[in-house]
């Protein structure tokens, strides 16, 4: 039986200081910093640390201590029915900026969520910006 899973495209992180942890990625680590937004009263920053995916997202609004795993799937709502399938609960959809997207908790507590690359331009738009 195999996974639905296309790719690990991001690595959302908790964050209490986005700033001060994305200089630490960039300065420390030698990471590149992709972007660096702030809407609302709300911070994430991008680092690439590798030449390829995921993307290291650093993230304010994002509750607890556990990081949010995001996987590219080809089709969410074929995946979502083939998981249902298999015993998965349900969540909920909604969506990110590049495209519709279920989160969801394991048994265990981690974290995972699933995304299908509708809106693909939209990285080319976050690319770059700085806006702290």
């Amino acid at each position: 039986m195999a996974a639905p899973f296309a790719q690990l495209d991001f690595i959302y992180c908790p964050s209490g200081d986005v700033a001060a942890e994305a200089s630490y990625f960039t300065e420390v680590l030698g990471g590149e910093l992709v972007f660096a937004i702030e809407s609302g009263g709300t911070r994430v920053a991008a680092v690439r640390l590798s030449g390829g995916p995921p993307l290291f997202l650093l993230a304010d609004h994002v509750e607890g201590d556990r990081p949010i795993l995001v996987y590219r799937v080809d089709d969410l709502a074929a995946s979502l029915v083939e998981l249902r399938a298999r015993g998965w609960q349900p969540v909920g959809t909604f969506e990110i900026p590049h495209g519709p997207c279920c989160s969801f908790r394991t048994s265990g507590g981690h974290r995972v969520a699933l995304y299908q690359l509708t809106r693909p331009e939209v990285a080319a738009h976050f690319e770059g910006r700085r806006d702290f």
